[in-house]
């Protein structure tokens, strides 16, 4: 495996983020983002153990989302 991909969402009503790899039951949060990124790296450490090969790539895909009212 040489990526996976984690979708990552702004809690606006609380703040910090939260994180929930596609494709693998990986979820965590953080309250910035630096503190989102090593919990991402160590979810995915624990997740992927020695016996199975980790992902070489963590890509963090941001999702926002924007209301608009007419």
């Amino acid at each position: 495996m040489s990526e996976i991909i984690f979708e990552v969402r702004e809690d606006e009503a609380d703040g910090g983020y939260a994180a929930s790899a596609l494709g693998y039951g990986i979820h965590t949060q953080g309250e910035t983002l630096e503190e989102l990124r090593a919990m991402v790296r160590d979810a995915v450490n624990c997740y992927f153990d020695e016996s199975t090969e980790r992902p070489k790539i963590i890509r963090l895909h941001f999702v926002r989302e924007e209301v608009l009212v007419a």
